[in-house]
């Protein structure tokens, strides 16, 4: 069993072709001997956005705090506010974007730990 304060988690910048402002922490992966998932801790500062891409598996995500956008395969831009829960299937294309002018963006990324 492992208990650790997100406060606790080294924060590590987003060094991806098209992200901006976008740090990630990882508090619970298969270091800690997580059979399935992994769980990363985005926040987007505002101004900000994670890559727009895809990947072959599926994630799951929770925003903690803030409000942004979700972008869709169709770039289409799907507002997201704290409490929202989100799906992305496997090959869908999708960015993160903040857009607040104050406040960062947090959420939890749920992914299967062999593509941590």
């Amino acid at each position: 069993m492992k208990i650790i304060s997100l406060d606790q988690v080294e924060k590590f910048k987003v060094d991806m072709a098209g992200a901006e402002k976008t740090w990630k922490q990882i508090p619970l992966s298969q270091k800690d001997g997580a059979p399935v998932y992994s769980y990363r801790v985005f926040t987007v500062e505002p101004g900000g956005f994670t890559p727009y891409h895809h990947h072959p598996y599926e994630h799951m995500n929770y925003i903690i705090s803030g409000e942004g956008a979700l972008v869709d395969k169709n770039k289409k831009e799907i507002a997201v506010k704290q409490g929202d829960f989100v799906l992305v299937l496997p090959d869908e294309m999708h960015q993160y974007k903040n857009t607040s002018e104050k406040e960062p963006l947090v959420f939890i990324c749920g992914v299967p730990k062999a593509f941590e």
